[in-house]
């Protein structure tokens, strides 16, 4: 099938690489020349595993395309996407759906045929009406359906989610865009990959209840972490005991520094506008967001009381800044409000992440970057474990605890043992654990 991406940003990105490795012709589309003039070079905008050599191969074999001509892109294809970005509106956290909007008065101006759009960027109950809407407005003649189609792809694991889904949603009632969406999805039928047909509205809130309560899980065991604290428990079994039921599952259920990135803050702030506005507030999405934007200062608190309740004129060695492993993303990462906390203190931070220096150097200046963990580590009085890297889990502590001025170490990932840590004479803090 012809398919047409309209946005070539992580989303569209990971989504249009993957159908065209089905087998599918794929023609991803952005208004940045620079951008597509990379990606025509091989130049991936965005770290995630496994993406660029999956770019390459289907730009080698002629399945993947860039352009920033989207008339001609939208006019050869059968199904065309909205994978644009949908980010909190200043003022009031709505999302901001101008580029979803004017994605689709685009798209009306160029389909030829029948063609089935389909928005894969997360948007509110009701944007597919108002898409529908747009596009019926700019072609009275034009032959379409709007489809919902939301993504579930985890950052640094992006492929391996759109490749082998637990479920693929398709938000619609018109019969041929259905067929032309299980048509897209068909190499998937092998893997027996649930498909979800429903109607458009529930599509949309799908994808926001799904991410509001993850978001909810991650929470709650950070609650429950800092009650551990206090009564002499351990977390990590307890996640462990309430995870094995099946009923509450073991995922997401990782104490730490609170939940940041790209989906979960906006989604989550978007989900409570929309119910605000039709009267069906959600307490408990409010709660979720509102603890976890104290968790992430309250974190900066902890590593000062585990510096003797003082950094000033200290320095702090940051390991870790992207809100998770295996991406270069710095959307609202812990990281920031702990860094944030601890100059506001009167630290001096010196810092190191594997991809995600380039990015943070943009939000976080007055740091010092490291070229690894123990030249971070060099001369500090502490050291915080914010991102639980592969590369950080298996340290030399030997040589840590040589490098550092003070062997004072907060894991806010609980990578660690605190038996081992102590034994090599840290003083180590971590999250739920006495």
């Amino acid at each position: 099938m012809r398919v047409a991406m309209i946005g070539a940003g992580y989303v569209g990105l990971v989504s249009g690489a993957c159908f065209a490795d089905f087998g599918h012709d794929v023609c991803c589309v952005d208004k940045d020349p620079a951008k597509i003039e990379a990606l025509d070079r091989g130049e991936i905008p965005i770290f995630e595993p496994g993406l660029s050599e999956l770019v390459a191969k289907n730009t080698r074999e002629g399945r993947l395309t860039f352009t920033i001509d989207l008339q001609q892109a939208v006019r050869n294809a059968e199904a065309v996407f909205i994978a644009v970005g949908t980010p909190s509106r200043r003022g009031d956290g709505h999302a901001d759906l101008s580029y979803v909007y004017q994605a689709a008065r685009d798209i009306a101006a160029a389909m030829d045929g029948y063609t089935v759009v389909v928005t894969k960027s997360t948007v509110p109950v009701g944007t597919g009406d108002e898409v529908e809407r747009i596009i019926r407005e700019v072609r009275p003649d034009a032959d379409f359906c709007v489809v919902s189609n939301p993504e579930f792809l985890r950052e640094g694991a992006a492929i391996t989610d759109f490749k082998r889904p637990d479920r693929i949603v398709i938000g619609t009632e018109d019969q041929r865009g259905l067929s032309v969406m299980t048509e897209l999805y068909r190499p998937l039928y092998l893997n027996q990959s649930p498909v979800l047909a429903t109607t458009r509205r529930t599509a949309e809130l799908t994808k926001y209840a799904a991410n509001a309560f993850l978001a909810t899980k991650i929470t709650f065991i950070n609650e429950i972490a800092d009650l551990c604290e206090q009564v002499g428990a351990d977390v990590q079994d307890v996640a462990r005991g309430i995870g094995l039921d099946n009923r509450i599952g073991s995922k997401f259920l990782h104490a730490g520094p609170g939940y940041g990135g790209s989906c979960f803050p906006k989604d989550t702030l978007a989900l409570i506008k929309t119910a605000q506005d039709y009267e069906a507030p959600m307490r408990i999405v409010e709660t979720v967001a509102a603890v976890n934007s104290q968790r992430k200062r309250a974190m900066g608190r902890k590593v000062i009381a585990a510096c003797g309740g003082s950094v000033r004129g200290k320095t702090v060695a940051v390991l870790g800044l992207t809100f998770k492993p295996n991406t270069d993303d710095m959307r609202d990462a812990p990281s920031i409000d702990v860094i944030t906390a601890l100059r506001d203190a009167g630290a001096r931070i010196k810092a190191y992440d594997p991809e995600g220096m380039g990015a943070a150097e943009a939000v976080l200046t007055d740091v010092d970057y490291a070229k690894d963990p123990y030249d971070c580590a060099r001369d500090a009085d502490a050291l915080v474990l914010v991102t639980e890297w592969d590369a950080f889990r298996a340290l030399d502590l030997r040589r840590l605890k040589a490098a550092l001025a003070a062997p004072v170490v907060v894991d806010l990932r609980n990578v660690y043992r605190p038996e081992e840590m102590r034994r090599h004479g840290f003083t180590y803090v971590s999250i739920g654990r006495t």
